[in-house]
């Protein structure tokens, strides 16, 4: 196997995997979270969004966690990202003192307009509007959601993903982010999308972002992992889903993708036994279930 000696794993459990809990999560306990979070070793967290409140009330309180955990992150050699979905949410994020964001567009037309009220099209202008207006402020990662599939049945079509992957990057973006938003990749679909995608787009500019929903998260990771991606988004606890994804369940999570690699002989940076203290505070303050493998051999001391 073509496998790299170290992966970057991006921890977003702060905006994707709390944006999917019914509950209100307090701020003290988010922003505890996210500060357990970054003493388990990652390298680049993902802490917030700046979306419409009325549409995801879970994160109505961006600019409290973004100051607390800024002024905590100072010194630790920790990049701390924000998701927005328009111009708005970028201006808000940089008026908050986030350096870094991550724009999100759907490959699919049906979901893109469900998830942000925009046409594929319009989206990317804004995203080019964006990229033009913050140019050198913000560094900006273009997340293309249903990379492998939609939620609403629509076909997603390989030359798509690549086109809108070329036009970000003209546009200024360090990162593309192929993300499996409801979880409908498998190995052979990530070998095919990859395959072709690598032909246009550069291998290290590519970051995967894979859903557990169907519980195939990590054998999607080793499919890319074989084509040299070294760059990852999981989140702890396996919490996290889109709000306007049906089916959308939990993310890849970071400790069961931590231990894989870990066995694999691939240096990935984080202490497990404080992301360990991480899931357990999470167990403690957030109604959800938390779903990964390790985090159940964790609850029974093993």
């Amino acid at each position: 196997m073509n496998l790299p000696k170290k992966v970057k794993i991006v921890e977003v459990c702060g905006r994707d995997g709390f944006q999917n809990v019914k509950t209100f999560i307090k701020t003290e306990d988010k922003i505890a979270i996210i500060k357990k979070i970054i003493d388990s070793g990652f390298q680049k967290v993902e802490i917030t969004s700046f979306v419409n409140p009325k549409r995801v009330p879970q994160m109505s309180d961006a600019k409290e966690v973004c100051k607390e955990v800024l002024k905590y992150a100072e010194g630790k050699g920790v990049d701390l990202v924000a998701l927005v979905p328009n111009m708005k949410g970028a201006q808000l994020a940089f008026e908050s003192n986030i350096k870094e964001i991550n724009y999100v567009v759907s490959v699919s037309e049906k979901h893109n307009m469900a998830n942000v009220q925009s046409t594929v099209e319009e989206s990317l202008l804004h995203f080019e509007e964006i990229c033009k207006e913050y140019k050198g402020a913000l560094k900006v990662r273009l997340a293309l959601a249903t990379t492998f599939g939609c939620p609403f049945g629509e076909k997603i079509e390989t030359q798509k993903i690549i086109t809108m992957a070329e036009r970000g990057l003209k546009a200024g973006a360090s990162k593309i982010l192929l993300a499996d938003t409801v979880g409908l990749g498998n190995p052979v679909l990530v070998d095919s999308v990859l395959s072709e995608v690598k032909k246009y787009i550069p291998v290290d500019a590519i970051s995967m972002h894979l859903h557990d929903t169907r519980g195939l998260a990590l054998a999607n990771t080793l499919a890319a992992l074989n084509y040299g991606v070294t760059e990852f988004e999981s989140a702890a606890a396996g919490l996290g889903g889109c709000p306007f994804a049906p089916g959308a369940s939990g993310n890849v999570s970071s400790e069961d993708l931590v231990n894989m690699l870990t066995m694999m002989g691939i240096e990935t940076n984080i202490n497990m036994d404080e992301l360990k203290t991480a899931i357990a505070f999470i167990r403690e303050r957030v109604n959800a279930p938390v779903i990964s493998h390790m985090a159940s051999l964790f609850a029974i001391g093993i």
